[in-house]
């Protein structure tokens, strides 16, 4: 009979709690966006879609939603090619500075998120880009560049740069032999640091507090500002929808792992 691994046991405890932990908001909140009380109540006295038709039918929430799945795209878009062109530089760099601009990119995981928003807004401020699109997409391409060249890096890590320098040596140039022999291999690594980029800019909430305002509006500041003001059960409806487009798309990750 073997002996019970006290070590194991406790490790796998810890690690269900911390699950428990970190899910059990989502299944607090879920139920609660399908009630059909006036006011978020847990468990809901009754079920009904009436908080979703609200977020659906109202205009305001919607002018939200369409800016901040616009400014996704727009920063996945842009910060993906940015990222994995900085991931190959430094990959393939070995002079010593290349490890100081690493750090300096991958900076917006490493500061407090308050003060990397104070510096933007001080910054916009000056330069007139507060409250505008331009100015959303610019902050939210240097937050999710670090997920991106992370995720890259990684894939490089497990490619054989051999591959390439064959194809280098019968005739093609960096560029065509890394888009034709390198990003074909890579392409996991690269789907993982788009869809991390659109997640983030997505779910970004701090930044957007002190940038982001008028027409360009997004939906995690309106909802910021609806807690402030009153705790409206379409929060959580919004919330639930919002849980749901994360997941899906790191499901899309894992899919496309296992096929690559």
């Amino acid at each position: 009979m073997k002996s019970i691994n006290l070590t194991k046991i406790v490790f796998v405890a810890v690690v269900l709690a911390v699950l428990v932990y970190l899910i059990l908001p989502i299944l607090i909140v879920v139920p609660m966006s399908f009630s059909d009380s006036r006011f978020m109540s847990f468990p809901p006295p009754g079920y009904s879609l009436r908080w979703y038709e609200s977020f659906f039918d109202s205009l305001a929430w919607m002018s939200a939603a369409g800016t901040s799945i616009t400014l996704a795209f727009s920063t996945a878009i842009i910060a993906t090619p940015l990222g994995v062109a900085a991931a190959y530089a430094i990959h393939n760099c070995d002079h010593w500075t290349v490890r100081y601009v690493k750090l300096i990119l991958l900076l917006p995981l490493i500061v407090p998120i308050i003060i990397v928003a104070a510096g933007v807004f001080f910054i916009y401020a000056l330069t007139g880009l507060l409250a505008t699109m331009p100015g959303l997409i610019l902050a939210n391409v240097m937050l999710a560049m670090p997920y991106v060249i992370t995720s890259v890096i990684a894939g490089l890590y497990g490619f054989d740069k051999t591959q390439e320098m064959v194809a280098r040596s019968l005739g093609m140039n960096r560029f065509r032999a890394f888009m034709t022999v390198t990003l074909p291999q890579i392409k996991p690594s690269v789907v993982t640091g788009a869809v991390f980029a659109f997640i983030q800019a997505l779910d970004e909430t701090m930044v957007a507090l002190f940038i982001s305002g008028g027409e360009n509006q997004t939906i995690t500041k309106r909802m910021f500002t609806a807690l402030r003001d009153e705790i409206d059960p379409t929060i959580a409806s919004i919330s639930t929808l919002l849980t749901a487009a994360s997941f899906a798309l790191v499901l899309l990750i894992t899919m496309s792992r296992k096929r690559a």
